[in-house]
């Protein structure tokens, strides 16, 4: 075996990309507070065609160095906006349509695994705070809570390796 080059992965260019079709899927980050993970989520939405990022409250936005730097152009690639205010968001999504999931740990929380969206449905993803998680008056507001199934001592994952796991799980669903 042969490791690839990268001219040799036949990859969209940032235009086609942008005219080619999405997966029904966004993203909504509520006050993540860490650069990295910002620019890992713009990363990892654009190798899993997502169609937009909705950045909210202290979430950073680009341009950004710090961002660019786990983004590595995804942000240039991934339609995004900004919200100061995360259920304003929410309800705005709602009323385009979007179910609301909330990636968070609570009562009656629906099991990754056990998710399974309709055909054609268009699923937000609200990702939370590193420390405090999605806030709870957008919990409230959310259509339903997703949960990643998880085994050991931690109680979560990363917020960049929690949109990773959820949104490739979502892929995998909807192609």
């Amino acid at each position: 075996m042969r490791k690839l080059r990268t001219s040799e992965l036949n990859r969209l260019t940032v235009e086609e990309y942008k005219n080619a079709t999405q997966l029904p899927i966004a993203v909504v980050m509520d006050n993540v507070r860490s650069l990295n993970n910002v620019g890992s989520v713009f990363r990892t939405s654009d190798a899993l065609k997502v169609e937009k990022i909705i950045l909210c409250g202290i979430t950073a936005t680009p341009p950004n160095k710090e961002i660019h730097k786990t983004a590595l152009g995804a942000e240039e690639s991934v339609d995004w906006s900004y919200s100061e205010n995360t259920e304003e968001a929410v309800r705005a999504l709602q009323n385009e349509g979007w179910t609301v999931c909330c990636l968070e740990q609570v009562e009656n929380s629906t099991s990754l695994l056990d998710f399974a969206p309709e055909n054609g449905q268009k699923i937000a993803i609200v990702l939370g705070n590193e420390v405090k998680g999605v806030q709870q008056k957008v919990i409230d507001i959310s259509d339903a809570c997703i949960e990643i199934p998880q085994y050991g001592t931690k109680h979560s994952f990363n917020v960049s390796v929690s949109a990773g796991i959820v949104l490739w799980e979502l892929f995998r669903k909807m192609l």
